[in-house]
């Protein structure tokens, strides 16, 4: 029994996640996930006590800050950087739908935004300090710490579906590695980084 109502409850979960994604919180009704989910309506408010429980809920169970707090040791402000890019490609593959919750609440600028500078903020400020501390040593070289912060950002979270650009396209998708490595190209080189024997 407990196992049954343990899949259930990810089940209600997983329908909010892609619901919340395609169609936004608030859009989004308590019967649509249960429709999705295939449940009782009445079961949100038993597991979880209404749908903003639910939402937070996903970010409890899907929002990976242990692979981003695993970063935050690194001091090399190139290797961080290079790690982060790599880290947050990857979670963006793997969960695009956790990301489009995401940018929708920003957009949004939602009730909720606070749960999420929670989550991502601890990733941007370290960005932030290794972007400020690479500039300092002599790695970088940019003016504005603020404007180049939004720029390195938009590149590696803020990465628009490519689903809607696609017939401006000629090449084939790129693999998960290629993206990393463009985009740790792209940052680079925006950043006036340049690797020793240059």
């Amino acid at each position: 029994m407990a196992h049954q109502e343990s899949d259930m409850k990810i089940k209600i979960v997983l329908a909010a996640k892609k619901l919340f994604a395609e169609h936004g919180y608030d859009a989004t009704s308590v019967r649509q996930i249960c429709e999705e989910a295939g449940a009782n309506v009445a079961l949100v408010s038993y597991y979880f006590g209404g749908k903003e429980s639910v939402f937070h809920e996903i970010f409890h169970q899907f929002f990976p800050s242990h692979k981003l707090s695993g970063l935050f040791d690194i001091e090399d402000p190139v290797e961080g950087i290079k790690a982060i890019i790599k880290e947050i490609i990857l979670i963006r593959n793997k969960d695009p739908q956790m990301i489009s919750l995401i940018q929708m609440e920003i957009i949004m600028a939602s009730p909720r935004i606070e749960k999420i500078r929670a989550l991502v903020f601890p990733a941007w400020e370290r960005v932030r300090y290794l972007l400020e501390k690479g500039r300092r040593e002599g790695y970088f070289h940019f003016d504005s710490l603020d404007s180049t912060l939004m720029f390195v950002l938009g590149s590696i979270f803020f990465y628009k579906q490519r689903d809607f650009f696609e017939p401006l396209f000629s090449e084939p998708r790129p693999e998960t590695g290629t993206i990393i490595q463009q985009t740790t190209t792209y940052v680079m080189n925006a950043l006036g980084y340049q690797s020793k024997g240059e």
